[in-house]
């Protein structure tokens, strides 16, 4: 006798393939049969004819903190997440020791919220097993974050390294791996990560060589030098001999829209088709979210934040920075790519400045009777550089030309400061794939989409078990009326979980049964086999 039996569905398998009517039966965790007239249950849903499809995965977010919380899953399991992945963008909270932790922790807080003192974050294992004894609704794996791991090295101050530092890195890298993490990500666009030339990376990387462990990249620019930096991400890809997984494809700044992501696609295509194995993923927003920090060229962003907070503050290097983010290319000038008119606060922390949240950098700058530059530095100081910003920055039809290509996965990049307005997408985004981007535009098909929420990103970080609804898979699953999912948060009311998940299983139990909460233990700690 099964455990539970899902009657009546129309099947979306996770592959694109189009749906079939189908029951679907689990047993002990897992996908037992699918088909018609398969037997008793003990327990049974009848989905009237519902799209049934795999749980959906979201292999980059940063809720490296947000795990531990007491909240943590609610607004995942609403849009129909069962498994997500953090550390991304070489931002992971673990590994994590040595001289520089709290250095890295300021660094980290805009992105992922404050950690309590009391969670081990010093290896992965120590991080992961500390997870593994808490009650989690989801999935959770970790990438292990190249940036932190040199961060914790050699600190934010020094762009060349040592012998000894590399070995320290490939060390931590390699034991991050040996405990579980699902593979390594970077951030070349932030600090420290943005000062190695290529070389040094392949240098740094070199425990991965030749192995099928992936990397994920969010690559050196994404304005205007995507091109060359996803030429870059490709040679490391072919020296190593490894998976290269592009983060967040986009091409920022008007100019650069409708011109620059055919080419990047085609190149991303044409490395594929000569056998590279090469992936990518886009969020579903013209806008992204980060740290303000990162308008500021990367020579500005050395030595961490009270670096960069002295380094506002002196006049002479006040005047040298306004010239370049009036005229500079050679960075992502992200200030001059989009307007001041385009950045907003979301996350503020004096009191004084709090009433700007929300608001653009344009806006807060006529309201304190400012030039928009010096508003925006002096912000920075003020807030001691933990400000983060919601920028809008790329084109619909370039998102759209993403969505479709073969490789892609949708990703949401949600952070989770505490504080503040979050992006919408921390709550909506696979609510809105099938809202805006199948039901209303047509982008995609509802096959392709779930395609692309499911087993696209499961083949990307080898996630066993995942994303695909057929006998032996695990029995994560989702049961609803595509009609009827809505995405419900905005940028001015992001805080708003999506609607429309009728049922959701994680590892065979329901997470939401006829649309409320019910069993909130089932998540697990994903590690690398």
């Amino acid at each position: 006798m099964f455990d539970w039996l899902i009657r009546n569905g129309l099947v979306y398998d996770g592959l694109g393939n189009p749906p079939v009517e189908a029951d679907v039966a689990l047993s002990g965790g897992k996908i037992a049969a699918v088909g018609r007239d398969l037997g008793p249950a003990r327990s049974e849903v009848d989905t009237g004819g519902r799209a049934v499809t795999p749980g959906f995965l979201d292999i980059h977010r940063h809720g490296d903190c947000a795990a531990f919380r007491s909240d943590f899953g609610r607004l995942e399991l609403r849009q129909g997440l069962t498994t997500i992945v953090n550390g991304n963008c070489g931002l992971s909270l673990a590994p994590l020791s040595g001289p520089y932790r709290q250095e890295v922790l300021d660094y980290l807080r805009p992105i992922t919220g404050p950690m309590d003192t009391e969670r081990p974050v010093e290896t992965l294992g120590a991080y992961l097993d500390a997870l593994e004894r808490e009650s989690i609704p989801i999935h959770v794996g970790m990438l292990a974050g190249a940036g932190t791991i040199r961060a914790a090295v050699a600190g934010y101050s020094r762009e060349r390294l040592e012998e000894e530092d590399y070995q320290e890195i490939r060390r931590r890298i390699a034991q991050a791996l040996a405990e579980g993490a699902l593979g390594v990500s970077l951030g070349l666009g932030y600090a420290p990560e943005c000062f190695y030339t290529t070389e040094e990376l392949i240098r740094a990387l070199s425990p991965l060589r030749g192995r099928d462990i992936p990397v994920t990249v969010h690559m050196r620019e994404e304005g205007d030098g995507v091109l060359e930096a996803l030429e870059e991400m490709l040679a490391v890809g072919r020296a190593l001999n490894i998976p290269v997984h592009i983060s967040h494809l986009k091409a920022m700044g008007r100019r650069n829209w409708d011109r620059l992501i055919p080419e990047a696609l085609a190149r991303l295509e044409e490395a594929a088709g000569e056998g590279m194995d090469v992936a990518w993923d886009v969020y579903p927003y013209t806008a992204g979210s980060t740290q303000l920090i990162h308008i500021l060229p990367h020579d500005f962003l050395q030595g961490g934040t009270e670096a960069i907070t002295r380094r506002l503050q002196d006049p002479a290097q006040r005047e040298t920075l306004r010239r370049r983010i009036e005229t500079g290319t050679d960075f992502d000038n992200i200030a001059g790519m989009v307007g001041w008119e385009n950045i907003r606060c979301s996350t503020l922390q004096v009191p004084a400045n709090r009433p700007y949240q929300g608001m653009s950098i344009a806006d807060i700058a006529k309201a304190r009777g400012q030039d928009p530059f010096d508003c925006a530095c002096d912000l920075l100081v003020e807030e001691h550089c933990a400000i983060t910003m919601i920028d809008f920055i790329t084109a619909e039809s370039d998102i759209a030309r993403i969505l479709r290509s073969s490789r892609a996965s949708v990703i949401s990049d949600s952070t989770y400061p505490t504080e503040g307005k979050r992006h919408p997408r921390v709550y909506g985004t696979f609510a809105r794939i099938i809202e805006t981007y199948v039901r209303e535009k047509g982008v995609l098909t509802l096959e392709e989409a779930v395609q692309k929420m499911t087993s696209a990103p499961a083949d990307a970080l080898r996630l066993a078990g995942k994303g695909r609804i057929a006998p032996g898979m695990d029995a994560d699953l989702l049961v609803f009326d595509p009609a009827w999912i809505h995405e419900r948060g905005t940028y001015e009311e992001p805080d708003r979980c999506a609607d429309g998940m009728d049922y959701v299983f994680v590892s065979g139990a329901p997470a939401i049964w006829q649309g409320d909460f019910a069993a909130m233990d089932r998540g697990g700690v994903l590690r690398r086999k």
